[in-house]
Parts: C-alpha cells; structure tokens; sequence
C-alpha cells in the first residue's frame, strides 16, 4: 500500500467504513467563499454547514479535496520546486463531524488509521495540542499510550484554528512523524523546528467555540471536526523517502518530463523539472474547472503558473512548447481519481499549446527589446517606469517577467512610474468615452473597473456560486446599500450569472445572504467584461462588501443553453441545405425560442425547412457531449469554426464542437467561436421545431423555431388540432389532407357556379332603378346599360364583353356596387365604333358621377371606379349623355 492513489483510496474507504459520507471533492474555484481565490482547504465547500447555514443529510463526511496555494492569502509558488514539501496544487485528506463526535472519537478514528491501516511505528510519532487543551492531552494519553513528553503543547495560533476575528473557532492537534535522526530539525515548539525531521501530516481541529468578540468567547451548542491530512506529506512518509517529489506520482510526473526534454533530472534541472511537474498539475486542474489564463483574477495566477512553468522548460533546453506533451502522463496518474482530466485532457492541452507558444514569442521578442533599452543600465540602475510599461502594453511583456529579467542584473523596475502610465492610460480611455445620452451614462462604469477589476464569470461550470459586491449603482449613482423594497444595480467579484452578449439573453435568478433576499431580473456586459447585475431587494438590505449566496434560475438557464446549441446545429444545417452562402446576421436566444437571421436571396420552400429540421435533430439524436477548446482566433478560422454574429473576439478563443458530420467521419458536424452556455451534450437539446420563416430586409431570411419542453408543447397543440380536424370531418387522421382537399375543390367548384349564376342573373335582368331593359338607343347608337351587386369587380369586364356580344354594335357600360357601398364601373365599344367613341373617355365621365377620378384602360375597353355606388344611375346616365353629344 504505497502508492498514491492506493493511499487516497484507503484512507476514504476506512472513513465510510466508520460511517462517513464520502462527498467528492469541491471545486479549485469556491462556490460558497468568495473571499478565497482558490480552495486551499479540505474544509472549504462545507463551510455553510460549519456555520449552521446549512443542512444536509448526513452529520459525517470524508473528502480528498483539491487544493491550490498560488495567490490570494494563500501562495506558494515562489517556494515550489525548491523545498521538500511546498506545492502549488495538492490533496488535502480529511474526516469532518458536523455536531455529530468531538475530541475522543476523532483522536481514536486518527490513530486507528495511521498505526493500524498504514501502519505507521508508534514510537515515530508525536502530537502537539494547543496549551491549555487538558482534555486533547488526555485523550491523546488514554487513547494512543502517549507520554508527555510525546505530547506538546503550543502556545502560538499554529494550534489554533479561526475562521477570521469573530465566528467558530477551536484548538488544534497536529500529528507528527520523526523522519530520524538523519534528518536536520528539532520537535515542533523548539528552536529548530523549522527542519524537516519532525514532519507534521495530520491536522486534527475541535472546532468548539464561537468567538463573538475579541474578549468574549462562548462554547458552541454542537462543537465539530475538521481534519486535514496532506496526500503527498503522507505519502513521502508511507514510501520512506524526504521530499513530495519523490514519491510514485511525482517520480512518474517527472520522468515523462526528462523523457521529453533529454536532461536528468540531477543538480539545478532538478528543480526545474519539479516546477514542471506541480505546475503541470495545478493548471491542468484549473483548466478543467473553466479557468483560462488572463491578466485578472485567477487567470492571472494561471498564467504566471503556467509561464513559470514554461519557463523552466526553456532553461532545461526544450526547442518546442513542452507541457501539453506531459498531459497524457497527469491524465493516467490521477484521471482515476478525478475524471474531469479525462473529459478535459484535449482542452488542457491545447489551452497549454497555445499558451506557451505565445509566451515563447513574447519572451523572445521582449527579451530582445529589454536588452536595447537596458543596454546602458548597470548593478544599481533603475529601469524607467515608462519603458517597462510601453514593453508591458505594446509588446506584452508582463511586468514581474521585466522584473525577474534584470534581477540578476542588479537592475530594478520604477514600479511607481509603471503604476503611474497605467494610471495615465486608464485616465485617456476615460476620456475617450465621451458623449451624450446612454453613451455618457456609461462612464460611471469605469471608475468601478479600474477599483475592482473585471468580474470573473463562474458560469460556463457552474449556477450556484458565492461573490462579494463590490459596488452598488441606483439611479446612475454609486451608494453603500440598497434597502429592503429598493432597485439598483449590483457588480459581483465573481458570478455565474451569464452576462447578455452574443444574442444570448442575461441571466435571471436570486441573491440571498443572513436575512437578505434578492431578485436578480437581467445581468448584462458593461465595458465588456464588468457583469451588472439589475436587482430587487425584496427582503433585508445589502451593502457593499457584504458575501451573499447566488443561484441562477436553474429552468431558464438550461432552456436558454438548449436553444443557444440548436442555433449552432440549425446553422450549419441551414448551410448544408441551401448552400455555403449562408451566414449569420444576427440571433436572439431565449429562454422561450430562438431566432436566427442568416443571408438568403428568396424564401424557404416547405421541404426545404423540413431538411433543415431534419439534419439539425439528427445531431441531437447523436447525443455526443458538447466540447469546447481554446485557440488562437487565427487558427480557429482556419480550422473551419464559424464566427457568430455580434460577438466580440480577443486573440483566444472558445471553440464550440457539436456532432458527428455523420457516421464513420472523425469531424464535427457544427463548430463555432462562442462565449454563451451550451448543453453539455447533444441530447439535452431535445426536439429542435422551426415554427416560422420569413425575410426581415433585403436577402436576409429569419427562422423562429422551439426546442425541448416548448417544442414538445407546440407539437402536442399541433395533435390537438389534428384530432379535433379529424373529429370534425369524421375522418380518420391518416385521411384528413385528402377530405379538405376535397372539401376544397368542392368550395371552388360551388363558387364557380355561384359566379355563373350571379352573372345571369345580372344580364337577364334586375336593374337598379326597376327597369327590365337594359338596352336603349342613343343618337343612332346601342347604349346597355345595367348596374348589378355581388359581382366581383375582377367579373366587370366579362360582363361587358357578353353584352357587346348581344348587341352587335353599339357601347356597354356596367356598374358594379360593392356591400361597402364603393362602385367600379366598366365601359367596352364594339370594334366598328372605336373611331367615333372612345371608351376611356366615357368611362371617366361616369367615374365623375360615382365622385372618383380618372380611369384607363384601351378605345375599345376601359374600367374606373368611385366611392358613391348610391350614383350608379348618374354614372350610367352620363356615359349616355356623353354619347348624345358625340
């Protein structure tokens, strides 16, 4: 049993053993601390239930938690790869009662594991308590045979745990090992116990007071444990050797990096090759978790993890970017152990790739630029502000980079000059954000930027997270607080709450704290990266600084990320369908629908939607998990990734790959850049149903359509109406198209009919006006003349050609009233009379009488109309009259 992964796996099985619930280890990123950058303690994702806030199903629980020491109050990078102990990331062991055993079952749990499953000598190890901790001392004597002079008490806060000034607090119990006499170092409270002899490996915590004030400490109701036992100390103990580095995993870790470079790990390449090996651990983890390396936040740590690291492969000599090659061996040490390696081993490795090929170029180039403006300073001299900072903002040479440069040097950095033209830069974008309206309302955002930094986003991993508000905006103005029943806008530290950009709209959800309850109805983007949360305070009041707990609306986020990925499937469907013509020109994902505009000259035919929808579901059919990479945006493009319309790209990008392009073929079906939320696999997309197609402008097209439970919904309604179709033609459903087509042709042939009954009965009589004969004569010349109702105007002319028929030779002039009391009228002259009247003419002197005007049409056939159908005799009156004085 020793190694690391058999020793991580005996330790959690003896504590389910004993009745502990084994809870899997929380995220590098806290949930419920936004205090802390990184989790740094195996106590960290129960300290809701360390304080009473809340509950769970079980009062027993035992973790190997992931931990990480690289910034905030906890960093010990600079320590790394030189001492035997210090690590960036490690594993942190621990056994915890939440009011359920105190001192004595603990103590008894702790010796039983560590003499009896590991096997330990008794005689090797020694405790402290803290001093005036009787109670721990005796246990420690009744229960392990310890004498005093095994047992040491401490004085100092090494032996007491607090979680800040007020609040639980307790004694502690460290468990030692003495590493022999070969070893330099004294026992823990001498002078020399900062050797490495006497090894602490155990943390054991009675947390059993609550420190209310400085001088007023009360007794908890339920005292509690918390332990910590470091995997890799205990490890080194378990395996005989002095250092972390030496143990199998580290052995393992480091040998794939001697492989990869050539050089032994012996003298100064050993130290290189341990950074290597933790650093490769700790961003690999961070990776997985969603952190990406940037200038703020944990991005930054990242980066100077990942940039440490790279920069001991390039004094080891490696030619080529090294440690996304070493990926592979991490994933097979621990990707038992933590499976998001394994789903996340192609993004780490890439996401390294990329990282250390632009460091490479930047380290080379601002190397080279730092020697020509460095070239006159000597051991003393202070490189100017102005010039670390111009290498810093044109050519991104990160200043602590500048600073380790010319360290061996002698030289410095004016870092209050450095600070000094950041200032003045910030001070210039400020003021190039003028304007007036919305535009200069927008400048109350950065002086909070430049105060608290860009928010960092936990959404893509998580919806329920903790932040800290630092500032609060009512009616454009910064305040301390918003009361119970007030409005405002609140900006987190940290949030999972997805900011609007992209076409996907922001989040919704709640904020709560001790009394405090917050409705969050909108978060948008300010200054691209500051997340503005718009806020209800519907109970309590919040201030800033306060902590408070955030959970977006479970139900709309994954409807929101359902229909964000149907728009990448329907996307590229939509290109496969009708060509490589189509591209993106704007979208709305909600959390109701989605609706994507894309370039096309002409609408889309029934089966072509049909195959649209067809392909897009076969995708989701697949079921195959949603992927995202990070790349170089110019490699992206070339790649083949789709950029989506409204989104803003920086040099590194997210990639988003869905699908299979179809079976046997090793290639994605739908890839795009994107920084909204996805599904995580295909399948939670559910049914994709485009419910309408129209144009919006000029060649550009919009498809609306349903995912999931809405389309599930409109496909149910669309059943429903079948079925009541069905009921009502007495037909089964399979044969209700062919009984309304028939039905249909039916309607058109009655109508017909209709039309020829309508028209006989207009030339055979029934005149307004109650005459029974419409034909007259007129200064020698046949005039028909008839007014009828109910005859399409489109009919007029039909009529007017039968009734030229019927007289042979002379004019017809028909006037059609409509049911809204309007008027049109036609006016035909046989072929022989066309040189002596002119039928437009005649048709505008009726149009006249019907109170229109105008009217057009040939010699022999014109038409007009008017408002006033109660003139129709006038109408047909003056055609006469025109005749007569022809």
């Amino acid at each position: 049993m020793s190694g690391v992964n058999e020793i991580r796996s005996t330790f959690l099985d003896y504590f389910k053993s004993e009745g502990h619930e084994q809870v899997a280890s929380g995220p590098l990123v806290p949930r419920n601390d936004p205090t802390l950058m990184f989790t740094s303690a195996g106590m960290v994702q129960f300290k809701t239930l360390f304080t009473g806030v809340e509950k769970r199903a079980y009062s027993r629980a035992t973790t190997a938690q992931k931990c990480l020491r690289a910034g905030g109050k906890h960093n010990d990078l600079d320590n790394v790869g030189y001492t035997a102990r210090h690590l960036t990331f490690f594993e942190m062991l621990g056994n915890f009662s939440f009011g359920d055993y105190f001192k004595e079952r603990a103590i008894e749990l702790a010796w039983t594991l560590v003499t009896k499953h590991f096997d330990l000598p008794k005689q090797r190890l020694l405790v402290t308590v803290y001093i005036d901790d009787d109670e721990a001392a005796d246990l420690w004597k009744k229960i392990a045979g310890l004498s005093d002079r095994r047992i040491i008490r401490i004085a100092s806060s090494d032996n007491f745990w607090a979680a800040g000034e007020t609040g639980p607090c307790g004694p502690c119990s460290e468990i030692f090992f003495d590493q022999g006499e070969g070893v330099a170092g004294g026992p823990p409270g001498s002078a020399d116990e900062d050797g490495d002899r006497f090894l602490e490996f155990w943390n054991l915590v009675f947390m059993q007071y609550d420190q209310i004030a400085p001088d007023d400490r009360r007794n908890l109701p339920r005292p509690s444990i918390d332990t910590g036992m470091g995997l890799e100390r205990v490890s080194s103990i378990l395996q005989g050797v002095q250092s972390v580095y030496d143990t199998d995993l580290f052995r393992n870790l480091i040998e794939a990096s001697v492989d990869a470079t050539g050089v032994r790990a012996e003298g100064e390449a050993a130290a290189s090759h341990r950074v290597i090996a933790d650093h490769l651990r700790s961003s690999s983890f961070l990776v997985a978790e969603g952190v990406l390396p940037g200038n703020e936040g944990r991005g930054y740590v990242l980066r100077r993890i990942m940039r440490r690291a790279m920069r001991h492969a390039q004094l080891l000599g490696a030619k080529d970017p090294l440690m996304h090659r070493l990926v592979p061996a991490l994933v097979r040490e621990m990707g038992g152990a933590y499976p998001e390696l394994m789903r996340a081993e192609k993004l780490i490795g890439e996401t390294l790739e990329l990282e250390e090929t632009r460091f490479r170029t930047t380290l080379a180039r601002g190397l080279g630029l730092l020697d020509e403006a460095t070239v006159d300073l000597k051991s003393g001299d202070s490189l100017p502000g102005e010039t670390a900072f111009k290498l810093y903002d044109t050519y991104g040479f990160p200043l602590d980079l500048t600073q380790d440069a010319l360290r061996p040097r002698g030289v410095s950095v004016d870092v209050d000059g450095f600070n000094s033209a950041m200032e003045r830069q910030k001070a210039e974008a400020r003021a190039a954000w003028s304007g007036s309206g919305e535009a200069a309302t927008e400048t109350i955002w950065f002086p909070i930027r430049d105060r608290a930094g860009a928010t960092e986003f936990l959404g893509y991993a998580e919806e329920e997270a903790s932040g800290q508000v630092v500032a609060i905006v009512k009616d454009g103005a910064e305040v301390d607080r918003l009361a119970s029943g007030e409005s405002g806008l609140i900006v987190l530290n940290q949030t999972p709450f997805y900011g609007e950009s992209g076409g996907q709209v922001g989040d919704r959800g709640a904020m709560s704290g001790d009394g405090v309850a917050v409705d969050v109805s909108d978060t948008q983007k300010k200054l691209g990266d500051l997340f503005v949360h718009s806020v209800t305070v519907r109970e309590g009041a919040v201030a800033v600084g306060d902590e408070l707990q955030l959970a977006v609306d479970h139900v709309r986020r994954s409807s929101v990320r359902g229909n964000h990925s149907a728009t990448h499937l329907l996307h590229e469907a939509l290109r496969l369908t009708l060509g490589d013509h189509i591209a993106q020109k704007g979208s709305l994902v909600a959390p109701d629908r989605l609706r994507f505009d894309f370039s096309h000259p002409k609408p889309i035919s029934d089966a072509e939607l049909a195959e649209v929808e067809r392909r897009a579901n076969a995708v989701v059919w697949q079921n195959d998990p949603v992927t995202t990479r990070v790349l170089p945006i110019a490699d992206a493009m070339e790649s083949g990734a789709r950029a989506l319309f409204g989104e803003k790209y920086g040099d590194e990008v997210r990639v988003v790959s869905m699908g299979r392009a179809e079976p046997g073929v090793n290639k994605a079906f739908s890839v795009e850049l994107c920084g909204g939320t996805h599904v995580r696999s295909t399948g939670e997309i559910g049914p994709i149903t485009i419910v309408a197609e129209s144009g919006v402008a000029s060649g550009v097209r919009r498809i609306e359509a349903l995912t999931g439970e809405a389309a599930r919904l409109h496909l149910e309604g669309q059943n429903a109406r079948v079925a009541d179709l069905a009921a009502l033609l007495k037909a089964p459903e399979s044969d209700i198209v062919a009984r309304v087509e028939a039905l249909i042709e039916d309607r058109k042939r009655l109508e017909r009919e209709l039309v020829d009954a309508r028209k006989k009965l207009a030339m055979g009589g029934g005149a307004a006006g109650g005459s029974d004969d419409a034909t007259r004569e007129v200064a020698g010349v046949k005039l028909f003349a008839r007014t009828v109702e109910g005859i399409e105007m489109k009919d007029l002319k039909g009529l007017v050609d039968e009734a030229k028929k019927a007289i042979g030779s002379g004019v017809a002039a028909i006037v059609g009233v409509t049911s809204e009391g309007k008027a049109g009228v036609v006016v035909g002259v046989t072929p022989d009379l066309t040189q002596r009247f002119n039928a437009v003419e005649l048709v505008r002197a009726a149009s006249a009488a019907l109170g229109g005007s105008g009217g057009g049409g040939r010699p022999d056939m014109a038409q007009a109309g008017g408002p006033d159908g109660a003139k129709a005799s006038e109408a047909l009156d003056a055609v006469a009259a025109r005749l007569a004085a022809a």
